[in-house]
């Protein structure tokens, strides 16, 4: 059996938090039983973690050479495990799976967030052992729950995060075992040769997105976000809103590009879009010396990781898509709900994010294996470190007193905002480059067509292609606007030039372009 990650990773924690892994160098069943009580209950909804037996640890680190278990006693080990699974109340069993490295026997253990927690264990494997007790982690140990931790778990006990529940409206056949295979291939899992081949329900038992008796197995909705080509069948409204104001929001001018897909593919393909058609370079020379200063409008690894955060964050629940708006001086990135109600707001201006747990355990758990998102407490401080880096603004957090919605700021870089004051604003939409495709329209248009008028006068037979080289590219330039921008699939829309277009044509028609 193999896991659905990368084993080079787990031993140097990549994509896997501290808090997330224990090393054993032997095998010790009462460490090994209370640790996978403390994972099943996944205290702070982190995914559970991973326990690997037969390598030393100092100060958190694996020692190498790997200390290994004795080949004899692996088969042993995993029927205790199996024992030691229902003797938890209720009954628990990670996922196990031997591996080989350098020579040496290992095992690992999945210990996925249990779905029925609280779970409790028995204080000692004495005989006639009656004393049980709860366990979660604290950091990287493993500790038993004191009165008021006991509280908190209870209260967490009815509460299976929404990414981690058996969807019920959805077939395994909904899985797509393409998605599924490009993503271990990605992760660099062993998992992926052997999945050509295994049987499919088996897989995704392994990968842990499926649950349910053998006879009628259901779908977690995780598997469901990452694994079908269409989530928002499952999920309205899973999907990234870049909108576009090239003029402000109080202009009648405004583009607008939904993506939608696989949670990992739709966040790549909006990343893609804003680092081509946001993200721009500024270089400044200077006549005393060779170097010259490098400033993006917008550090593209800060919107990244803000970005990764509010998929991940968000509430899937919730019939709202995440927007990202692109205003003349800012880009905002808004998603709902907001910050948990821990954080305080001094904190938030701080850039204090303390908190300890998060609204989809199995969302971050597969961001973080693609390395998509940065671990645990570390996202706000790489944001910090790519605007500073880049001497853009500090970035503005924005919710209301309910924490119903949360919008992350990122204020344009100086260097640019002050272009905007001091270049004239012809000068600046003269210059601008545009497609062939994008010039032959703007120079057919003499008034209010629709798309079809368009269409035939430029004598294009291929709507689809006269849509996205042509009409889209023109609006999301700002050189075309729609005459009914709020009803844009309206049988009356029609489109027009705008001010910015007109500029432009007559500057071609001078021949300054």
């Amino acid at each position: 059996m193999k896991l659905p990650i990368n084993i080079n990773d787990l031993l140097i924690a990549r994509t896997v938090e501290w808090e997330r892994l224990e090393f054993k160098a032997g095998w010790n069943p009462k460490a090994v039983l209370h640790t996978m009580c403390a994972f099943a209950n996944d205290f702070h909804n982190l995914g559970g973690g991973y326990i690997i037996i037969g390598v030393a640890e100092d100060k958190g680190r694996p020692v190498l050479p790997l200390a290994g278990l004795p080949i004899r006693q692996i088969d042993a080990v995993q029927k205790e495990i199996i024992e030691l699974g229902y003797r938890m109340v209720p009954y628990y069993h990670p996922i196990i799976a031997p591996y080989e490295i350098d020579g040496k026997h290992i095992l690992v253990l999945w210990a996925a967030g249990g779905q029925t927690r609280p779970y409790k264990a028995p204080v000692s494997l004495a005989k006639g052992e009656r004393e049980f007790a709860y366990y979660i982690r604290k950091g990287s140990l493993t500790v038993r729950a004191r009165q008021q931790d006991e509280t908190e778990l209870m209260s967490l006990a009815a509460t299976v995060p929404f990414d981690d529940r058996m969807n019920q409206r959805a077939v395994v056949e909904d899985l797509d075992l393409g998605l599924i295979r490009t993503y271990l291939k990605q992760v660099k899992s062993d998992l992926f040769r052997e999945s050509a081949e295994m049987d499919f329900n088996r897989l995704c038992r392994q990968m842990n997105i499926v649950d349910g008796p053998d006879e009628y197995l259901w779908p977690r909705n995780v598997g469901l976000m990452f694994f079908n080509e269409d989530p928002s069948r499952f999920f309205p409204q899973t999907q990234i809103d870049v909108v576009h104001f090239p003029e402000g929001p109080g202009a009648d001018t405004f583009t607008e590009k939904t993506f939608k897909g696989p949670l990992h593919v739709m966040l790549q393909n909006v990343l893609s879009h804003i680092g081509s058609m946001v993200v721009e370079e500024k270089v400044i020379k200077y006549p005393d010396r060779p170097e010259a200063d490098r400033f993006f409008n917008y550090p593209f690894p800060a919107i990244e990781e803000a970005l990764c955060n509010a998929v991940y964050h968000r509430s899937y629940e919730i019939r709202e898509p995440i927007e990202v708006r692109v205003l003349p001086d800012s880009v905002t990135i808004g998603s709902f709900p907001g910050p948990d109600r821990s954080i305080r707001d001094k904190d938030m201006r701080e850039f204090r994010f303390l908190s300890r747990r998060y609204l989809n355990r199995r969302v971050g758990e597969f961001l973080k294996e693609l390395e998509m998102t940065e671990g645990r407490g570390t996202g706000i401080p790489k944001i910090l470190r790519e605007i500073r880096k880049n001497r853009s603004p500090e970035p503005i957090f924005h919710t209301d007193e309910d924490r119903t919605f949360f919008l992350v700021e990122f204020p344009i870089h100086p260097v640019f905002a002050e272009a905007l004051k001091t270049i004239p604003e012809v000068t600046m939409e003269v210059t601008m480059e545009v497609t062939m495709e994008v010039k032959r329209l703007l120079s057919t248009m003499t008034g209010e067509h629709s798309r079809k008028e368009l269409q035939e006068m430029l004598s294009l037979k291929n709507a689809d292609h006269f849509r996205k080289a042509y009409l889209l590219s023109a609006i999301e330039a700002g050189l075309v606007e729609m005459t009914l921008p709020d009803k844009p699939k309206s049988r009356l829309q029609k489109y027009r030039l705008t001010h910015k277009g007109r500029t432009w044509l007559d500057a071609l028609n001078k021949g300054v372009t």
